[in-house]
Parts: structure tokens; sequence; C-alpha cells
């Protein structure tokens, strides 16, 4: 039971913590600053039931400082090597500086709210992003959430979860996207050849016909490109990560999303894809033709390589690259002179990453099956119809059909379709079949 004392004109109440000290006596944990017995009493007989029922929180683990606890919340968890980064940055310039001489206990709710809507007005100033104010939101709250439900810190979390249908309605506010049309893409790819080379035309063009994630672009490697894979594929059989089904792929080109380019730790890494989408992508021959004659070009490790020949990681892709090939750029002299290139007014301020949404419109357009196209967007269907869903070859083979017709079908009905020079050094067999693929008229080996 707990014992009830006054101390200096106010009532503490002690109660039994649950654990016993080194010399067998019970140990105790107190609260003082009630104005009479009967408060105080109620405290302790609420925080004996809480311990009779195991969820008692201490004391002093609800004193932990946000200081400590942050760090050790960081340390517990497994993420992706991006994920650390940003984590780590968030809890560094947001979290810490503003949170840590507080206990964890502590915190409220309503001093809760009034840092969201601090970091909210910021982000309507200008001074950060809306997308940042989510993450650190985000992060907190997981933090939070934990500090209840794993590492028992406190009983509730000061983090109110907004309830649907409550408050003033806000709409969410989606990025306008157009169609993607075949005559934008090639407006791109050809300002990408002024840009890049031969690099930026096969570039767009993967972009778009692929649906693959840049940074899985940029760790493409010439052993996954659709030329050398599956016979080169360097991984080991009994490997989790590897295409259960290469002998499949013999008879249809296709190349392999293995990895992505991130930095780690401040050094290049061959990280696993996002959301670990290890995934084949069937591709159609025209492209397959773009990619056997860009790596004929040279030797790198990388399917596609900066100005420098290196990789493109870590090179400013945004605006050295996709700014001048999206809005054009003034005429340049030097080393790298080039004529003036002209804006593409219908991609004016979007992403890059918009071409891989634009190749989901075009496989739901097509009408392909939700589990293939889920599965070449790197996404799993959740629920029985993903338990029940396979992608089969003939699913694939419909894919690359459409894609190829889809690019025959404008090369052929928009007259004559300026094509680039194929890159040198290239074998001369190549040299003179590359054209006539660019042109339309192949199809897949499936025999």
């Amino acid at each position: 039971m707990p014992y009830v004392e006054w101390r200096g004109g106010k009532c503490r109440v002690k109660w039994w913590e649950g654990e016993y000290l080194p010399n067998g006596r019970k140990k105790y944990e107190s609260e003082s600053g009630f104005e009479d017995e009967k408060a105080a009493w109620d405290y302790g007989l609420d925080r004996e039931y809480e311990v009779r029922h195991g969820t008692a929180i201490k004391q002093r683990d609800s004193k932990t400082l946000m200081s400590v606890y942050c760090w050790d919340w960081f340390q517990a968890q497994d993420l992706r090597p991006s994920s650390t980064v940003s984590y780590k940055a968030i809890i560094n310039k947001r979290i810490e500086p503003y949170w840590g001489s507080r206990a964890v206990g502590d915190i409220s709710a309503f001093e809760y709210e009034a840092w969201k809507k601090a970091l909210r007005a910021a982000a309507e100033r200008g001074e950060i992003s809306a997308g940042y104010v989510k993450e650190i939101l985000m992060v907190f709250g997981a933090m939070m959430d934990d500090s209840v439900t794993r590492y028992r810190l406190r009983m509730t979390s000061p983090v109110v979860r907004e309830k649907r249908g409550r408050g003033k309605y806000k709409k969410k506010v989606r990025e306008k996207k157009r169609p993607q049309e075949m005559a934008t893409l090639h407006r791109l790819a050809v300002n990408a050849y002024s840009v890049w080379g031969y690099n930026g035309w096969t570039y767009i063009w993967t972009a778009a016909f692929t649906g693959m994630r840049p940074k899985e672009m940029w760790g493409l490697q010439r052993c996954f490109a659709s030329p050398n894979w599956p016979a080169s594929d360097p991984l080991d059989s009994d490997d989790g990560k590897r295409e259960p089904d290469l002998d499949r792929y013999m008879r249809m080109p296709a190349l392999r999303v293995q990895s992505q380019h991130q930095w780690v730790e401040g050094e290049r890494r061959l990280v696993d894809p996002k959301y670990d989408s290890w995934r084949t992508l069937v591709v159609p021959p025209f492209l397959h033709e773009m990619h056997k004659a860009l790596l004929a070009s040279h030797d790198s490790q990388w399917m596609f390589r900066s100005h420098s020949g290196g990789p493109l990681l870590g090179t400013n892709f945004e605006e050295a690259y996709w700014y001048p090939i999206r809005d054009g750029s003034s005429a340049r002299e030097g080393r790298y002179a080039r004529a003036e290139i002209p804006a593409v007014p219908e991609m004016a301020k979007k992403r890059i990453y918009l071409l891989r949404h634009g190749h989901k419109e075009w496989l739901d357009e097509d009408g392909h099956p939700r589990v293939a196209v889920e599965a070449r967007m790197g996404h799993e269907i959740g629920g029985v119809e993903g338990v029940y869903a396979n992608v089969t070859p003939g699913m694939e083979l419909r894919i690359a059909e459409t894609l190829q017709e889809r690019w025959e079908k404008f090369m052929g009905g928009e007259g004559k379709v300026w094509l680039p020079p194929v890159p040198n050094p290239l074998p001369v067999d190549l040299a003179d079949r590359v054209p006539a693929q660019l042109n339309g008229g192949a199809s897949l080996d499936v025999g």
C-alpha cells in the first residue's frame, strides 16, 4: 500500500515500484507537492495498480533526457544508407537542439503542436521546404511512438494523430502532370544528345521505356545491361537477390535492376534498390540496340557515364544535365562548346522522375495486368491478390511488344524523325544494324 507523509507543508506519497534493492528490501518511488493526503493516496494507488498490471513507467526512465534518448533510438534503427544520413541530419539540426534538454516523459502534446506550427510557419516563409517539415515530424513521431510501445519511457505519445473528417478539410495538392507524349520525349532526347552525347540520348529513352528510378539508372552496370545479362550474371546461384528464372531472359532482351548508386558515409556505394525491389525488365528491341551501341563505345563499368567518363553519382545532375535538357540553354564555346538548346515547354519546372510516372501511364493505357505493371515498377501488391498473382513470360513479352509498337508508331508517323549518329568506336556490323533498329521493324526473339 502507498505511504503518505507531510514534508514542508506539502504531502508526499511513496509506493513500491515492483523491484528490490540488492539487500532484498523493496525499492520505492515517490511524488511530492500534493495539497492533501487523499490526493496523494489516490496517486499512489494508481501507480501501484500500474505496477501490478505491468503498465508502470519508472520515473528514472521517463526522466531520460532527449539528448540521450534520440541518439540511443537512432542507433537502434535498422535503416537504409540514405535514411541513415537523413535521420542523422534531422536529429542533429532539428530535434536535439530543440528538445535535447527536456526529459522524454515531460514533453506534452501542446508543446509538440507549438513546435509543429513553428516548423510549418518556417516552411511558409521559404526557410525550409514543406517536404522537409514532413520528414522531421515523421522522425520525431516514430521516436515518440517507440518511447511508448518499445522502450516504455512514457504512457502515451505527445504526437496527436490527425483524424480524418476532423477540422477544416484540406485537399491534397498533387503535382500537375501531362500525359507522356513521344514527341515531347524526342525533344528531350535531342536536347540530351546536345548536352551529353549518345549517353544523354539513350538515358532519356531508357528512363521513359523502363520506368527505372534515377539512382537505379546511375547504378546500372554493364554486366546487368541487356546486351550482356544474363550471360554475364556475376551473382551466386543461391543468392536470394538473383533472378531465379535466368533461362527465360536468354530469349528476350532484358536488363537487371540489381542496385542503386548512393553516398554512404561519404563514399560512393552500390546499395540495394529502394524497397529491395530487385527486378528484371524486358526491354523493346530498339532500346536493346541503343544499349548495345552505347556499351560498344566505351569500356566503363557504368552504362551511363558523366561528362568526365565517371559515375553520375557525385555530379550536379540537375543543373549540369537535366535543367539544360528540360529548359534549354544558350550557345556555349570552349571545351564544352555546343549550339543553343531550345526549351521543352511541356516539361517546364518538371522533375525527370516524371518519366517514370509516364512509363506506368503507358503500361496502364495498354491494358497490361496489374501484377505485371507493379512488378515492373518495383512495387508489391498486398493482400490475397499479391499472394496469388504471378508475372508470366507472356506478360513480359507483351509489355516489350507494346513498347516497341509505341516507338515504331512514332517513328513512322512523324515523318523524318532526327536520329543521332551512332557513337565511336563501334563494330562495323553493329554500325550497320543500329540505324535500322532505331527506325523500327525489329522483333523479339522468343524462339
